[in-house]
């Protein structure tokens, strides 16, 4: 490839003229004679000469116009008649691959339709076809995926009319699987049992639901549940906090003792244990409960334990239980019991849907800037478009 036929970067093509104005017109030809795309017959001879328009990837701040002198050829052979195929350049289109990429990578950087329709040169309507294309072209490259072996599932609220939705996280690449919309057996029974590679699955991250728990042991049967710990320590905190309102509801109220008794102990200052220990005082029954609390967040914040430690952890563990069971908070212990593999696996895996949390963040800042969606496999589309994979298009 010569200098100049390289400012194209369609290897197939050679430069015949340049014309530089406003608009830069680019006369070009294929470079060879391909052999028969039929029979593989070399030579073949030139029926006739079909002349295209295209437009091309901008040079500088200039819109760049091919005009192509595309051959139609004639197998002496085979007797059969086929057009020079072209890598970049599809049948019947009036753009090369790479400008519709490059208008692609543009909206989906942030800038406007209004402005490629003055940049480019096209319409916004065809801005949005071809944005809705590639969409389509990567989310079918990743429909071939497997399940991942770390799967994180958690719930999103979608819209008012259709409900909620269920997220399934690729934990271990930070990817979302996909989106499915509903949260019961019911209405994801269809979609999992059609699932391709469920049971390669080994763990599943989720929230203390019933729901997903009796889904995931039905539809993934290899694999582990591991609770999430944030669910579970905020758990913990909401059964204590309705403790707390029956035994003091004015104290409850005071939203400067709620900042107190949320936190963890070591992040108060040494002001701020005093004045809560005054406080606590005041109710025995509280202070004990509390202190109970703190040490089951202790337990609950482990992290990569070893399996020796974790054995001796467990008796400390279940003691405690025993406590909350005698005590008013006595549903903290009867939930974490039914739960109790789950949440003692926490201490072994260090994943946890903190990641499956910042996609629903993500995919809130999605439906706000398209001011919402109707359709859900629209909505659908864009997610697994934008945080599904890494951004880049591989090009034709």
């Amino acid at each position: 490839m010569s200098q100049i036929d390289s400012i194209l970067g369609l290897p197939d093509l050679s430069i015949e003229q340049v014309k530089r104005g406003q608009i830069v017109e680019v006369w070009c030809k294929p470079k060879v004679r391909p052999a028969c795309l039929y029979c593989q017959h070399d030579p073949v001879r030139i029926k006739s000469t079909h002349h295209r328009v295209l437009k091309h990837t901008r040079q500088g701040n200039q819109l760049m116009v091919l005009h192509l002198a595309l051959p139609k050829y004639h197998c002496p052979n085979c007797n059969r008649y086929f057009r020079h195929p072209l890598r970049g350049i599809r049948p019947r289109l009036r753009a090369t691959e790479s400008y519709r990429l490059e208008v692609f990578e543009a909206h989906d950087g942030g800038i406007s339709q209004r402005k490629l329709t003055v940049t480019h040169k096209i319409g916004s309507a065809t801005v949005e076809r071809w944005y809705q294309q590639q969409i389509k072209n990567r989310v079918a490259e990743l429909s071939s995926r497997h399940c991942p072996r770390i799967l994180g599932i958690d719930e999103h609220f979608f819209s008012r009319k259709k409900g909620f939705a269920t997220t399934f996280v690729d934990l271990k690449n930070h990817k979302v699987f996909d989106v499915v919309l509903g949260r019961s057996e019911a209405s994801l029974r269809r979609y999992l049992s059609h699932l391709t590679g469920r049971d390669r699955v080994k763990f599943v991250v989720m929230d203390l639901s019933e729901t997903y728990r009796k889904i995931v042991q039905q539809y993934f049967p290899n694999a582990k549940i591991v609770a999430d710990r944030f669910h579970v320590i905020r758990l913990v905190n909401q059964h204590f906090l309705q403790v707390w309102n029956q035994q003091d509801p004015v104290g409850r109220k005071n939203r400067g003792l709620l900042s107190l008794m949320r936190r963890h102990h070591w992040n108060l200052t040494p002001e701020q244990q005093q004045n809560l220990s005054q406080y606590l005082e005041k109710f025995p029954i509280l202070q004990a409960l509390y202190q109970a609390k703190q040490k089951l967040n202790s337990f609950l914040l482990l992290k990569k334990v070893t399996a020796k430690k974790a054995k001796k952890y467990i008796p400390e563990f279940l003691q405690l239980l025993d406590q909350f069971e005698e005590s008013p908070a006595k549903i903290i212990a009867q939930t974490i019991r039914s739960w109790l593999e789950p949440i003692i696996r926490m201490w072994r895996f260090s994943k946890s849907n903190g990641i499956t949390e910042g996609f629903h963040t993500k995919m809130e800042m999605i439906s706000r800037r398209a001011f919402g969606f109707r359709n859900f496999q629209n909505y659908r589309l864009r997610v697994l478009a934008l945080c599904g994979w890494n951004g880049v298009i591989n090009r034709v």
